[in-house]
């Protein structure tokens, strides 16, 4: 049995033709199903549906033999239990540092809000910097808002979000798309599964 992790929204969606050209259909919608382990058209194959931050979790402990997650998301998990196999070229953005459009000069230690503490603070290492990183899960854009942070890191897509809150892109810390990865002991005693299913992936993102 091979198990695929899989987060709701735009990551299934624009996995979905990928899985299709390799012959693998879920036969379950996630987005109307309550079911959190869907079949597929293969007996040996089901889609595991979970949170986009847990997909490498999963991954890196077995529980999912493959998962498609963010490369932010990959950033921020650091494991070294799974192999990062293909860029599967979807789900793309960047990782940024935003702040306000007239950010004045600080004269104090730089406070950071972000969801991705880890990835902020080795960002801000490499450049020599220290700073202050506060750990947030939702709506970044308002911590600079209400003095919480003087700059957020976060995925930008298109940017109206910012625009919208009086924010603008600073610096770019990555690209982000999403990636194949794979468990470690998956890929050796799997490797007959995985191997042929990895490669029709691949081929299809071309």
């Amino acid at each position: 049995m091979l198990k695929i992790a899989l987060s709701k929204g735009r990551i299934f969606k624009e996995t979905l033709p990928l899985l299709k050209q390799a012959g693998i259909e879920p036969l379950d919608d996630p987005e109307t199903s309550r079911k959190l382990i869907l079949d597929t058209n293969r007996d040996d194959v089901k889609l595991v549906i979970i949170r986009a931050s847990d997909v490498p979790t999963y991954v890196e402990y077995g529980a999912a033999d493959m998962g498609v997650a963010g490369k932010d998301v990959l950033m921020e998990y650091g494991g070294q239990e799974l192999y990062e196999l293909v860029d599967l070229k979807i789900a793309c953005c960047k990782l940024m540092v935003a702040g306000p459009v007239d950010m004045p000069e600080l004269s104090r230690r730089l406070r950071v809000a972000s969801k991705y503490a880890r990835v902020a603070k080795q960002y801000y290492a490499s450049l020599g910097q220290q700073v202050e990183v506060i750990k947030l899960y939702g709506s970044m854009e308002l911590a600079p808002l209400v003095g919480l942070a003087d700059v957020i890191v976060d995925v930008v897509d298109t940017g109206n979000t910012l625009r919208a809150n009086g924010l603008e892109p600073k610096e770019k810390i990555a690209d982000i798309s999403s990636r194949l990865v794979v468990n470690k002991a998956s890929m050796k005693m799997k490797h007959q599964v995985v191997k042929p299913l990895l490669d029709q992936i691949a081929k299809a993102v071309g």
